[in-house]
């Protein structure tokens, strides 16, 4: 891996957690409210869900190859 590529997924990462969180505190704020939007409950859920595996697939590629 070139050292721009590790700088892009590293900056990426960065900014994939950022909105992790974000829609983390998010959720737990909606839930705790009077009025639940189920719906939109759910999408926020499925796309804390699809960024926690773009960060786990960008953390692998972190992760130099050993040559066996």
């Amino acid at each position: 891996m070139q050292v721009k590529d590790h700088a892009a997924i590293v900056h990426l990462l960065a900014e994939l957690r950022v909105e992790h969180r974000d829609l983390d505190t998010a959720i737990h704020q909606l839930s705790a409210g009077l009025s639940r939007d189920e719906l939109q409950l759910t999408r926020m859920k499925k796309r804390k869900l699809l960024l926690k595996d773009s960060i786990a697939r960008l953390e692998s590629k972190l992760i130099p190859d050993l040559d066996a």
